[in-house]
């Protein structure tokens, strides 16, 4: 009887821990929120929390006109389209660049008292572009506080230069010390270091680092007349910091052409906020390097575009665009965002 009794207690023990080991395995997988509302045509998204309810800013026109859509949510899962931040391209982006009708990739930070939105202008395939800084002391539309101000151009290119001033990204280093990420095409992503109180240009360092490109293949297709070359395909930036590693966040390929949009999320990460950014095999994403972490599948192409969400209870989140594999629409995807030895696991719909 003692030893049925220790046996029983023996396998009791055993299916209570194999249960612990499931349920902590499944607490570590990521996952993919399933939306509703108003969802649809998100590209870029860039997601902040003010109170109780999370905004997402987005590269697009709202259907009165204005520039960069912006949608609430009380959950992350119901969407309302909620306000835009310019009712029009601002006047002197068109006296820069006069073929520039829609803005984009705009980055939603906080820092020095004030909510910061680096966005860009360009024309399609051109490195003739800028990104520039709008702010505002509140999200909340409601509030007698809420106005966004222009403070225009923080950083230009041009047709000389090697690199895109678009897709920019704000970080707050470790030691307090404010940075911009960006870059598309060309030579790939680069960084400038800023002033921490104005979110403009640093005076003090005016180095430009380079952060990731792409390798060249043998069999490299030539580029189309006015266009940059497919190979060079690495845009969006974003970086956070996490467990002692800065990680570096990047879309690879193109976007932007429905069903045939061929984005991908890839990632690598660096001791250093300024690099040199390594993948799981150890090799620098300026060399070409870069571990995936999504991929399209039969229901949704292309996800990429992505903007990450540090929480303080580690329920981490990453926002991103992808499109319908039958329609070519995009739409916005939200997912957990999980770290397992030291990298990061994201999923996408299905």
């Amino acid at each position: 009887m003692n030893l049925i009794r220790s046996l029983s207690k023996a396998w009791l023990a055993s299916t209570i821990f194999g249960i612990s080991v499931a349920i902590s395995a499944a607490a570590q997988q990521p996952q993919a929120l399933n939306l509703t509302g108003d969802y649809w045509g998100t590209h870029d998204p860039s997601v902040m929390k003010e109170g109780k309810t999370w905004y997402v800013f987005a590269t697009g026109k709202t259907p009165e006109g204005g520039q960069f859509q912006v949608r609430c949510s009380q959950n992350l899962t119901d969407w309302r389209l909620c306000g835009q931040v310019f009712d029009q391209v601002p006047d002197w982006i068109h006296k820069d660049s006069p073929g520039t009708v829609d803005l984009w990739a705009p980055d939603i930070s906080y820092a020095n008292g004030e909510y910061r939105l680096y966005y860009a202008y360009s024309l399609f395939g051109k490195n003739t572009s800028g990104i520039a800084l709008a702010t505002n002391k509140t999200l909340d539309r409601s509030s007698p506080n809420y106005k966004w101000v222009d403070h225009g151009l923080v950083l230009r290119s041009v047709e000389s230069d090697d690199f895109n001033a678009i897709d920019p990204n704000f970080i707050l280093d470790a030691n307090g010390h404010a940075w911009l990420a960006f870059g598309s095409f060309w030579s790939g992503i680069k960084m400038r270091r800023l002033d921490e109180k104005t979110g403009l240009l640093s005076k003090e360092d005016t180095r430009l680092y380079s952060l990731a490109s792409r390798s060249k293949p043998a069999d490299a297709a030539p580029a189309k007349p006015g266009l940059p070359p497919d190979w060079e395909a690495v845009e969006a930036p974003f970086i956070v910091h996490h467990g002692g590693y800065y990680y570096l966040f990047v879309s690879w390929d193109l976007c932007c052409r429905g069903t045939k949009s061929t984005y991908r999320t890839m990632v690598g990460r660096s001791k250093t906020v300024t690099g040199p950014y390594l993948d799981q095999n150890g090799k620098s994403m300026a060399a070409g390097g870069g571990t995936e972490l999504l991929t399209g599948n039969d229901r949704w192409l292309g996800p990429g575009g992505e903007s990450v969400s540090m929480q303080p209870d580690g329920q981490d989140l990453l926002i991103f665009h992808a499109y319908d594999a039958k329609t070519g629409k995009p739409a916005l995807q939200i997912s957990t965002l999980t770290w397992q030895n030291n990298w990061p696991h994201a999923a996408l719909q299905k």
